[in-house]
């Protein structure tokens, strides 16, 4: 009998984690999704609304795949970067963060170091001698297991094992996208863990609002961000430690702004970002009902509202894309063809003991919540 009850539990999970075989309205075919990577099976699960809104996600990295959303003549228009099929986004293809649930580390962590408890650990140096997004083989390049898959919310989980990118403890993380009757997406993270770790989990869409970013590049786009203050980097893009206010420098967003205006203003950090790479401290104190950023594209009229329970926001407006990578519809994906806007603790955060802690013992559960609320202006 309990053998039978496995076997049944096993085929409704399977069930209810199904997709398609046709079409999504964004024209992704789901059976180029279906793939394996390292023994575990991939696949494209899409939420829709009735409001037309439509989104969707692989279980390769957690990503979102595609976001359909109206713009304000009422045409739909995809609105974030991304392949056609899931091989694409494997890293020996191409090693990008499109779409994904960055784990464990999101961000950078110094020459990849950090002492938790009186012992030192190191971790991978994978970008500019310092750990990034968990290193080389991060949560962005992990399979997830779907756990529930509906009309309307999808949660996926995974197992990250203790030495995954030589971080202590086995986590067990659990991401759930829902998405709202008035089209929002709401992506609420989890996690757990049975010995001292740190955790730092956010979402790396790309966007690009027009919905042509062959065409549009973010540069013409404003920008609102709910911060007076940012920490600065060095020209490694690792953070000094600082927070420094934004007023009279091309980092003020306080008030809505073109993004063009001041990414390449003669000015030491837009140097050592080569733009804007920055993580800006917000003022919303991790009250999720406060709008945190918005960025609006004049040419679409789509408006993007992002809210969080996080004390920070990486923007980064896809300084290193160099027309190299080919994604969807055959676009090739330019110099700041898209923005991000990850929502999370701030960079370096276990070598900056005066910030906001991101460590999680055994007995605590790790949350973290973000909103992306699309509308027309």
């Amino acid at each position: 009998m309990k053998q039978f009850s496995a076997v049944l539990l096993a085929s409704v999970i399977l069930l209810a984690c199904s997709t398609p075989s046709e079409r999504t309205a964004s024209g992704l075919d789901p059976v180029r999704f279906h793939s394996t990577y390292n023994g575990k099976a991939t696949a494209l699960y899409t939420l829709t609304n009735d409001s037309g809104m439509e989104v969707c996600i692989t279980n390769f990295g957690g990503r979102i795949v595609s976001i359909l959303v109206p713009d304000n003549a009422g045409r739909m228009q995809d609105v974030v970067l991304g392949f056609e099929s899931v091989e694409d986004y494997f890293p020996e293809h191409n090693a990008t963060d499109f779409g994904a649930a960055i784990g464990r580390y999101a961000n950078r962590i110094g020459q990849g170091r950090f002492t938790l408890d009186g012992q030192e650990y190191q971790l991978p140096q994978n970008n500019f001698g310092h750990c990034l997004h968990g290193g080389p083989t991060g949560w962005q390049y992990q399979v997830y297991t779907c756990l529930e898959a509906d009309r309307s919310h999808l949660k996926l989980q995974l197992e990250s094992p203790d030495g995954d990118n030589a971080f202590p403890g086995n986590v067990r993380a659990v991401v759930t996208y829902t998405l709202t009757p008035d089209n929002a997406i709401e992506i609420a993270y989890e996690a757990t863990t049975d010995a001292p770790t740190i955790v730092n989990m956010t979402n790396h869409t790309y966007f690009n609002l027009s919905g042509t970013p062959g065409k549009h590049r973010i540069t013409e786009d404003e920008l609102y961000l709910n911060a007076s203050n940012y920490t600065p980097v060095d020209d490694t893009f690792m953070t000094t430690g600082e927070i420094i206010p934004v007023a009279g420098t091309p980092f003020d967003f306080t008030q809505p702004r073109r993004i063009g205006d001041g990414i390449d203003a003669d000015n030491e950090q837009i140097r050592n970002g080569h733009g804007y790479d920055h993580n800006w401290v917000l003022d919303t104190a991790c009250d999720i009902s406060r709008v945190a950023a918005e960025l609006y594209c004049p040419a679409s009229g789509i408006d993007l509202k992002v809210y969080t329970d996080e004390p920070g926001i990486q923007v980064y407006c896809g300084n290193f894309l160099d027309g190299t990578v080919t994604g969807k519809k055959g676009i090739v994906y330019q110099r700041r063809t898209a923005i991000c806007l990850e929502t999370q603790h701030y960079p370096d955060s276990p070598n900056k003991p005066q910030w906001p802690s991101v460590v999680l013992r055994p007995g605590e559960t790790y949350r973290s919540h973000c909103t992306f609320a699309f509308s027309v202006k």
